[in-house]
């Protein structure tokens, strides 16, 4: 009969403890890297966006196809595309976690202040509306409204304006 070894009975539970370890961290790295991948896109993507923008802005011809906006001179619709490319910018620093949530409304705050930017937000409304509610997107757009009727009721108080960051994700 054979007897059996308490010892190995520690080195069976000591090793399948290290393997669980090790596979936990395999994928905590896996997951880190998954979110890098993500980040890496979303940034390829925004490049794509703003080339496309530019080319529209460069040429009156494109500019057609990259503004949903009608009724705008050449001057504004370029504009609008500009403004357009450095909001989704702003936003895309948050998304990628380059910046917080409260930088993010800072940096808005301070565009919110640019009279270009808010005839945008006033023409971009009903596009607004129509994103799902809780994407990011449309919780920054919550934000960003609440920002520019603060500065509407307040304008000299900018940098006090509203309290976005309860509308934080």
């Amino acid at each position: 009969m054979a007897t059996e070894n308490p010892d190995a009975r520690g080195n069976d539970s000591a090793a399948g403890g290290r393997a669980e370890e090790l596979a936990e961290q395999l994928v905590q790295q896996l997951t880190l890297l998954a979110k890098e991948i993500r980040h890496a896109n979303l940034i390829q993507l925004h490049r794509i966006s703003v080339e496309q923008m530019q080319r529209g802005m460069a040429d009156p011809a494109l500019a057609d196809a990259v503004s949903t906006l009608s009724g705008l001179s050449e001057r504004e619709r370029r504009q609008m595309i500009h403004v357009n490319a450095q909001y989704h910018g702003i936003v895309l620093q948050h998304r990628v976690e380059a910046m917080t949530w409260n930088e993010l409304m800072g940096h808005l705050r301070v565009l919110c202040r640019n009279p270009v930017f808010d005839r945008y937000w006033q023409l971009h409304r009903d596009h607004r509306r129509s994103l799902p509610r809780e994407s990011l997107e449309a919780r920054v757009g919550r934000a960003v409204d609440v920002v520019v009727q603060g500065l509407r009721d307040e304008p000299e108080e900018w940098w006090v304006v509203a309290h976005p960051e309860e509308l934080s994700p």
